[in-house]
């Protein structure tokens, strides 16, 4: 199948031969399916031929119509290889290109009808009963088979017409290969078309014995446009002499069936397509039999014979004359039989001798296709180790690739985020002085209201002292009060005392005493009451203080712990804003280093010119060095107030940056053209201007190394570089 496929479909522009295609198929009923053939065709190169594309769908085609049924499936897995095959030819403007876009088109529409209409093979040949079954007795069901019909005969006709429009802009012959080569796939277009015929006429019948006439008049104008075509195409295919001897086109009658009379279908003929038998190609029938002539130039010599010696005949007839004639006839009869006997014996002979040799040949190609397998086993087997060693080694190439791509891009993506980081840090510390000022807002705020709670602190001390002192004085008043109380009461006992004893001397007045003493009595509980109730108020007074003082006290620990919360969030807010500061003068070195570092290379690049012997070649003026040094000259201004803003501000390199950018280019040009003028100089004058721009450049460079180091980044100079610009200002003058 391999050595067929590769035979078939090749870039000759050729027909398909029979014996190849005949091949592949027969090989997809061995195998019984189309593995073998996908396996091959999705490694052909259709993209780079139109050609090549072209007879791959014919021999598709053939494949699908004649192929084993699992064909179809395995077809329908690679529909996308085929529509992107249409799709990339049908953009082209070749003439093959848009002959495979209409292909690729109706092999699709051909793979999706039967598909979904499994009953229809490939080939479309079904009795009228397995089509009645299937369009069964739903009108809908007829209605959408009859369009789908309508669109794959459409696809079909729409490939012939196109074939046959390139052939008359061409005025081609159809013996011509060339042609032959675009007409070879119109045989199963022929083939289809008939069936797809035969099938809308049935269908055609059905609908309108089912829906009214109103109704299908668009069907009906559809396929009478198609009826026109095809009968046209079959009769300019039936005048070509290349399909008269490859297949037998049916006639279509003159008018279209008319559909509103249902005895018209009675009349229906089904077109029937008839291919010829033929003899292998590239093969030529031997003769088994040499036939002499002898016997045909025998009966001359025996009738010349006689007439040398009997003489000719004299007109007179006996028995023996017309025994003799009747003999020569019964001969003759017998030789005529005896000949068609051999050319019988001999066809036979001759057809058995052709099924041998074709069996034979099978055989033999059999065992070469086996051999072959062997070898090209063998061949694959050592192809797929170079390959995994080619994979490897690619693999490694690639991966090699990709690391340095991925450094380039990671040193470009480091560099944008550098620059973006210093934008951001620049937005940032703005926002920290805007948040520190808030900060210090905030501080004065906490510090006023820290002094605030300290005066209520003093207050509320103040307010203790006070009611300590007027608790004190209380007490005091109290104490004395209860100390008056005591001596009022140890007065009354000696009065009682007194009483008691001038009672016991004058009991006569006891009367009276017991009424002193009931009022004693009475008076001191009064005075005992008096003496609690105090007690209590002094207690109750003392809760209070202490009340007071835990307040007081736990006022004062919030004071405390918010001042030294506060405190914090001042101590961390500058730390944080010294930390960014630092990354910030960090960052902005570290850009300052890039650009530096660029700098140099352009530098490094246009010095390697003045040695460079591919540069010989190139010359400038000396006016254009002359304005390109007066540049530069003029750009050191600029990176010299650049440098001088650095140095006051490390939070700010963006000048320096845009200078170093400008100043590098404008000297490196200056080197560049000083040594493409130096080649139009005298050999004096040429050796000194280049000795001046190396100079100029060794300059630049000392230069760019000392704003690399931290310590001398700060009195780095640019004298030596004006001098040696201004030098070479004065070689261009």
């Amino acid at each position: 199948q391999a050595i067929s496929i590769s035979k078939a479909i090749n870039t000759q522009e050729a027909p398909v031969k029979e014996k190849h295609a005949r091949r592949i198929i027969l090989g997809t009923h061995h195998e019984k399916g189309a593995f073998t053939f996908w396996s091959y065709a999705i490694g052909l190169p259709l993209p780079s031929s139109a050609i090549l594309s072209w007879k791959f769908c014919h021999v598709l085609h053939k494949v699908l119509r004649d192929g084993h049924p699992n064909v179809l499936q395995d077809c329908q897995r690679y529909r996308s290889n085929i529509r992107e095959t249409g799709d990339l030819w049908g953009h082209l403007h070749d003439r093959y290109g848009q002959l495979v876009s209409i292909y690729t088109r109706l092999l699709l529409t051909k793979i999706s009808f039967h598909v979904k209409h499994p009953e229809f093979p490939p080939g479309l040949e079904v009795s009228d009963e397995v089509l009645e079954k299937t369009a069964g007795t739903d009108v809908n069901n007829i209605f959408q088979l009859t369009v789908e019909l309508f669109d794959y005969l459409d696809c079909e006709l729409k490939l012939s017409e196109s074939v046959f429009r390139q052939l008359n802009t061409s005025m081609a012959v159809s013996q011509m290969s060339a042609v032959q080569c675009r007409l070879a796939p119109l045989i199963q277009v022929i083939q289809d078309c008939s069936h797809l015929y035969h099938y809308s006429v049935k269908l055609m019948f059905k609908l309108h014995s089912c829906l009214p006439a109103d109704t299908l008049q668009g069907h009906r104008d559809r396929f009478h446009e198609q009826f026109r075509s095809l009968k046209n195409f079959f009769k300019r295919a039936s005048d070509m002499l290349y399909f008269k001897r490859l297949i037998q086109i049916p006639r279509l009658p003159e008018s279209p069936p008319n559909f509103l009379r249902a005895s018209a279908l009675a009349e229906h003929v089904k077109p029937v397509v008839v291919i010829p038998e033929e003899a292998p190609e590239d093969e030529e029938p031997e003769n088994l039999i040499e036939i002499s002539t002898t016997s045909t130039t025998e009966p001359q010599i025996s009738s010349d014979l006689f007439e040398q010696t009997f003489g000719p005949p004299n007109g007179v007839w006996d028995d023996r004359d017309a025994q003799i004639e009747s003999l020569k006839r019964e001969v003759d009869t017998l030789r005529a039989e005896m000949e068609k006997v051999k050319l019988e014996a001999q066809r036979y002979i001759t057809q058995l001798k052709a099924q041998v040799n074709s069996l034979e040949g099978e055989v033999e190609e059999q065992r070469k296709q086996k051999q072959k397998a062997l070898v090209d086993n063998e061949q694959l087997r050592d192809e797929l180790d170079r390959l995994q060693r080619v994979k490897q080694d690619s693999d490694r190439s690639q991966r090699l690739c990709a690391e340095a791509e991925k450094k380039a891009n990671a040193t470009e993506i480091r560099y944008t985020k550098l620059k973006e980081k210093h934008s951001e840090l620049i937005n940032t510390h703005a926002e920290l002085l805007r948040k520190n000022a808030d900060t210090a807002k905030q501080l004065t705020v906490t510090q006023q209201s820290q002094e605030e709670v300290a005066r209520v602190k003093e207050q509320l001390a103040f307010q203790v002292e006070q009611v300590k002192r007027e608790a004190e004085m209380k007490l005091e008043d109290q104490s004395v009060q209860m100390e008056q109380l005591r001596q009022e009461l140890d007065a009354r006992r000696d009065e009682l005392e007194q009483a008691q004893r001038s009672l016991s001397h004058a009991k006569q007045a006891g009367v009276e005493l017991s009424a002193q003493v009931d009022a004693l009595h009475a008076e001191k509980e009064v005075l005992r009451r008096s003496v609690s109730e105090k007690e209590c108020e002094l207690l109750s007074t003392r809760g209070l203080v202490e009340e007071k003082e835990l307040q007081l006290s736990q006022e004062a620990d919030r004071a405390t712990r918010e001042i030294r919360e506060l405190q914090g969030r001042l101590m961390e807010k500058s730390n944080q804003e010294q930390s960014l500061q630092q990354q910030l003068l960090e960052e902005q070195f570290a850009v300052l280093q890039e650009t530096v570092r660029e700098a140099q290379g352009i530098l490094r690049d246009a010095m390697a010119k003045l040695d460079d012997p591919l540069h010989l070649r190139c010359t400038s003026s000396p006016d254009y060095l002359l304005s390109r040094a007066q540049a530069a000259l003029d750009s050191t201004d600029a990176l010299e107030k650049g440098h001088a803003q650095y140095v006051a501000s490390m939070a700010d390199a963006a000048g320096l940056v845009g200078a170093l950018a400008l100043f590098a280019h404008l000297t490196a040009d200056t080197i560049v053209n000083g040594s493409a003028t130096s080649h139009l100089a005298p050999t004096d004058h040429a050796d000194r201007l280049t000795e001046t721009c190396r100079d100029c450049g060794q300059r630049s460079l000392d230069y760019l190394d000392e704003l690399r180091d931290r310590q001398r980044l700060s009195r780095a100079e640019l004298g030596d570089v004006r001098r040696a610009l201004r030098g070479v200002l004065q070689l261009a003058q």
